[in-house]
């Protein structure tokens, strides 16, 4: 088994948004009233080479998200600034690693912002799996007022739904299976968004923790700050301390989408000290 990091181009956001000031309302808005913004971080998307076929998570940003400073959404137009060739694209990316698209037989979404979905219609033949409520949260127009882009997707998409069982992994509570071999597992780690999941990949006496924006980069997981996005702080605090216990268990390669060192900790095998 191997894993791929594939970066989608760059993506720049408010250092509000990556780290959250202050709390509730306050701490959402915080992301609006920011002057400052981060550096152009990565985009990531993954690739998993698996006995039972290709498993992708994520699929990163297209270039349609060039187009973004032309949105009537506050958020999309202003707040977010994106950076990607065609040929960043997944698509493209995985054909030079010798993976067709027939080839990816799993598509799961950690979760379906813009830049987590950006490359679906790279996978028509593929098995796409969403978390059934964060498919109903970013549907239709109520989806669009919440800053997704439903109105991108292929006119194919109908995902099916990634419905988490009451079965522990660890610390985490709720888990899913997703190859017969039992060692690539599905766990909720709610925060970022109400139904943001996570992909945990069992290598050998490792995890490969492919975290998706649970937290912006590793450092803000060790510390539990919880993102300006997130509508609930004492839920992504509670995910992110429970990162915390499961890497304390076992080593874990902790693989946020935006963090610039993500593809070294990967390339490295650099697990989290405790």
């Amino acid at each position: 088994m191997r894993v791929h990091a594939i970066q989608t181009g760059t993506v720049r956001i408010k250092t509000a948004q990556v780290a959250g000031r202050g709390h509730g309302f306050r701490r959402q808005l915080a992301m609006f009233t920011d002057p400052n913004w981060t550096d152009w971080l990565p985009t990531y998307a993954w690739a998993i080479e698996h006995q039972e076929g290709v498993i992708v998570v994520d699929t990163g940003q297209g270039t349609h998200l060039l187009e973004s400073a032309q949105s009537c959404h506050p958020y999309v137009r202003w707040e977010v600034a994106f950076r990607i060739e065609r040929e960043q694209e997944i698509g493209p990316q995985l054909r030079a690693l010798g993976i067709g698209a027939r080839d990816v037989k799993k598509v799961v979404l950690t979760h379906l912002h813009m830049d987590h979905d950006g490359g679906l219609v790279h996978f028509p033949n593929s098995e796409i799996f969403v978390a059934r409520d964060e498919m109903r949260a970013a549907s239709g127009w109520m989806g669009r007022i919440r800053g997704y882009l439903p109105h991108r997707w292929p006119t194919w998409f109908d995902p099916l739904p990634l419905d988490l069982a009451a079965e522990p992994f660890g610390p985490f509570m709720r888990s899913r299976r997703l190859t017969d071999a039992g060692d690539i597992i599905v766990v909720g780690t709610p925060g970022h968004t109400a139904d943001h999941v996570s992909v945990l990949v069992q290598d050998g006496d490792m995890t490969v923790f492919l975290a998706g924006d649970a937290s912006y980069n590793q450092a803000l997981m060790v510390a539990g700050t919880a993102d300006g996005v997130s509508a609930n702080e004492k839920i992504s605090t509670a995910t992110l301390e429970t990162i915390g216990t499961y890497a304390k268990s076992r080593s874990t390669i902790y693989l946020p989408t935006h963090d610039p060192e993500s593809g070294t900790r990967l390339a490295n095998r650099c697990i989290i000290m405790s």
